[in-house]
Order: C-alpha cells, then structure tokens, then sequence
C-alpha cells in the first residue's frame, strides 16, 4: 500500500466514521453482505470439527466478523487494520463482549507484514480487496494464509460498480483525500485463489457485492 493510500485510510476512516460505524453494529448487527460472510463460514464450519481454530480478519474495521465467529464458529482471531480509530473501536467492543483474551490485534498493511503474520484456518477481507491497488499480491498473500477456509466480499463484476469507483474517486480528489477504490475483475480474483489449491464453495450476489467463500481440498 502506498503512503498516501495508507494517509488516506486514516483520513477516511477516522474515529468519527467508526464510532458511527459501531453504533449502527451494536443497533443493527453486521451489514447484509458481512452476514452473508459470516452466514457461509459458519456453514461450512458445521461440516467439520471446528474445535480450536483461528481466524485471521484482513482489513477488519471495528471487528464485526471476529464479534460473531467468536460467539459460535472459532476460538480465536487475528484483527488486522490499517486504520488506527478502527483498531481502538474493534478493541473496546471486542472487550466489552469479554472476548480481549481471544483477540490479537494487529496494525498495517498486510502484504507489507505478511511474512510475520501466523497462518490460520479461516481468512477473511470483507470489502477490503477494493481498497488495494495490487489485487494479485493482496489476495494470492492472504488466501496462502488459510489453512481451510477464505471468504471475501468485493463489487460485483458490472457497470454499475465500476461507474460507482470513478464517481467515489473523483469525489475524493475533489475532498483532497488521497484515498482510492479500485474495482477488480471477479474472474481474476478467482483465478488467483484457486491457483493457491483452494476451490470455491459457495457465491453469493447482492445488487452491488460479491460474497464468496474458498476451501482448500
């Protein structure tokens, strides 16, 4: 991740946006296209013994994936932001729910920090895939992470999507943020994750985003 994309995660995504953000996810519960996410992990942890394992979030906001699992689906997770207010608000909720023993949280870009970052069963970049300009290393990093299972949610592969990247860029150069969104092609992405031995299990499509869910075989 460049410096200014980095400058521009702190800007954007600063203390005032995450308390909003865990406001409405203590009011509401995780965004439709999380829950789909969260939904297909837990569906496919039912089909095997789940005891023990971990969970590594990429890009995990105020934690809303790692909230859920923990309640029912892995034992303990890695929470990974680039956004310091995120990590400070994923931090208060994850001990106010009891979970701080269970959770370690981590600060940077993870392609940069990849290497020194543990392996675990389940991997997961809920809209964070769109927040990177080197989809290949990004993606192809993470999904060599997952010893089972990797889930992700990223726009869909249709004009819409890509007309909404130019208008939010452009917005963002008009707010002087350094800030941008990419949209990358679904067929690549797939081809990426299955050229790391894993297999998709399950797609869903909402009007805007893609949720999908890998296994290794």
């Amino acid at each position: 991740m460049t410096c200014c994309q980095c400058e521009g995660i702190e800007q954007e995504f600063n203390a005032v946006e995450a308390k909003k953000m865990l406001k409405r996810f203590r009011r509401r519960g995780p965004d439709r296209s999380t829950q789909l996410l969260i939904d297909g992990v837990r569906e496919a942890l039912n089909t095997v013994d789940a005891s023990g394992m971990t969970l590594l979030d990429v890009g995990a906001g105020i934690g809303a994936i790692h909230h859920e699992l923990l309640t029912k689906g892995v034992d303990r997770a890695v929470h990974l932001d680039a956004s310091s207010a995120h990590l400070a608000v994923a931090r208060e909720e994850t001990e106010r729910r009891g979970h701080g023993a269970r959770v370690e949280f981590l600060r940077g870009d993870f392609v940069d920090i990849a290497h020194n970052v543990a392996p675990a069963d389940v991997v997961t970049l809920d809209r964070v895939i769109c927040c990177y300009h080197d989809m290949p290393r990004l993606v192809r990093l993470s999904a060599e992470h997952a010893r089972q299972l990797f889930g992700a949610v990223y726009p869909r592969g249709i004009f819409w999507m890509r007309a909404g990247v130019v208008v939010i860029n452009l917005i963002m150069r008009i707010k002087r943020s350094p800030f941008r969104v990419f949209h990358h092609d679904p067929d690549e992405i797939d081809a990426v994750l299955r050229s790391t031995g894993l297999q998709r299990r399950r797609v869903q499509r909402r009007l805007g985003w893609e949720v999908v869910v890998y296994e290794r075989t």
